[in-house]
């Protein structure tokens, strides 16, 4: 259930009406989905499965473009004046922030019943009031207007994808496109239409993993997602079309394989390397880039071949162990490392996806990982993404830890400070000149 903007009962009271502490408060909502502060009752989070006291230091204000949202099922915690953590009699309270934004925090919880139904598949973040505001436990890590929510679903969207339909008549693309951009929001679908920035093409109904939190295909009794996958395999000439058609003329113009709608794109690496190079024989303009799990590696370097500019590579860790129990895949990390060995050699811009969760990546195992495997394979950028999935479930899926996480701030700092010469955000950015 989500709370789109509903405010806690005390929000706008003055500072110095609170208790002179200034304690972070607790949240919590009623029934009827109404959230409410806990007065003198301090708010808690976790970090994996660890309880900890929020502080101010761990908040920034409720970012533009978040949405509040309840966790059925399970009553938020606190902690009292004689130091006791409890659960509070109401549901607790997380948000989903935007894209930029980097979770540091969980939301605390107890559940109400041990067959609590599994959360849908979102980034639950911690919140808190502080100073009569609506905090999340979160750090910002990368501005880039283009993704913006009132670039988005504006009146025009609807005239816009008529005009390309008849532009590009007769490719089924053309009308998958339209019907993510119109049913399920999707900015980069919709970005065809507008004519502008980076724009996706799927092309894979199938796929070489199973991830626990993909979006375009879950388990019936889990939970639903968010999206449904592409159902047929166009021809190199259906890709091109569009491909050619967004890319000779839009303003920092990328097409990109690999979209939420669709399995693993480099197993479609036939129709993909076939399109670049029709593409590039009507134009040079844009870049071209891949968003894959870079576990086929064949597919990946006939797609290289043809004349790929960049790739994104998802990734939650650089541990095998880890690697495998998350993406349960045909393929071995081995063979991810294979395929950025391969397109660094060959002059492709390497971006790391990182599937990020609090008290999992931050551990000093996984962080140990990492360092070795950026100083070995100097990727260009590190985009940061809060891992959508119910906390409990994904870290009972996980390997267990050898040592306490050190939280997502040292996780950060660790990985600037022995590869100061990575990039850390969260977005695609366009790169040709």
């Amino acid at each position: 259930m989500r709370s789109r903007g509903k405010k806690s009962r005390h929000q706008g009271r003055r500072a110095n009406q609170h208790e002179s502490n200034e304690i972070v408060t607790a949240l919590y909502a009623d029934g009827d989905g109404e959230i409410y502060d806990a007065p003198n009752v301090a708010a808690l989070a976790k970090i994996g499965n660890d309880i900890v006291e929020l502080t101010a230091d761990d908040l920034i204000p409720l970012p533009p473009n978040s949405e509040l949202m309840l966790l059925p099922g399970r009553l938020a915690m606190g902690r009292l004046p004689n130091g006791e953590a409890m659960p509070l009699s109401g549901t607790a309270v997380a948000a989903m922030l935007p894209v930029g934004y980097t979770r540091t925090h969980l939301p605390a919880f107890k559940k109400d019943s041990d067959d609590a139904a599994m959360l849908p598949l979102y980034g639950y973040t911690a919140v808190a009031l502080y100073h009569d505001e609506i905090c999340a436990a979160a750090v910002y890590t990368d501005e880039n207007d283009k993704w913006e929510p009132h670039h988005y679903n504006t009146d025009a969207l609807k005239k816009l994808i008529d005009n390309v339909k008849r532009e590009l008549p007769n490719n089924r693309l053309v009308d998958h496109l339209a019907h993510c951009s119109l049913e399920y929001h999707c900015q980069t679908a919709q970005n065809l239409f507008y004519h502008r920035w980076e724009a996706g093409i799927p092309v894979s109904p199938a796929c070489n993993a199973n991830c626990l939190g993909c979006i375009s295909l879950q388990p019936a009794e889990c939970c639903p997602s968010p999206q449904s996958r592409i159902a047929f395999r166009p021809t190199a000439e259906e890709v091109a079309g569009i491909g050619a058609y967004h890319l000779s003329s839009a303003p920092d113009a990328i097409i990109s394989f690999g979209q939420g709608c669709e399995g693993e794109p480099s197993l479609e690496a036939g129709i993909i390397a076939d399109a670049i190079k029709l593409i590039r024989a009507r134009t040079k303009n844009g870049e071209i880039n891949i968003n894959s799990n870079a576990g086929y590696t064949e597919g990946i370097k006939k797609i290289v071949d043809a004349g790929l500019d960049t790739i994104r590579v998802s990734i939650i860790s650089a541990r095998a162990e880890s690697y495998e129990a998350y993406y349960r895949s045909s393929y071995s990390l081995d063979d991810v490392k294979a395929s950025i060995r391969y397109c660094l050699d060959n002059g492709v811009y390497v971006s790391l996806n990182l599937l990020y969760f609090p008290g999992f990546n931050d551990r000093p195992e996984e962080i140990s990982a990492w360092q070795k495997f950026l100083n070995e394979y100097k990727v260009h950028m590190i985009q940061m993404r809060n891992l959508n999935f119910d906390p409990d479930v994904f870290l009972a899926s996980m390997p267990k830890e050898n040592e306490a996480p050190l939280g997502t701030k040292r996780f950060l700092k660790s990985i600037r400070e022995s590869c100061p010469e990575i990039f850390i955000g969260s977005f695609s950015h366009y790169h040709k000149k």
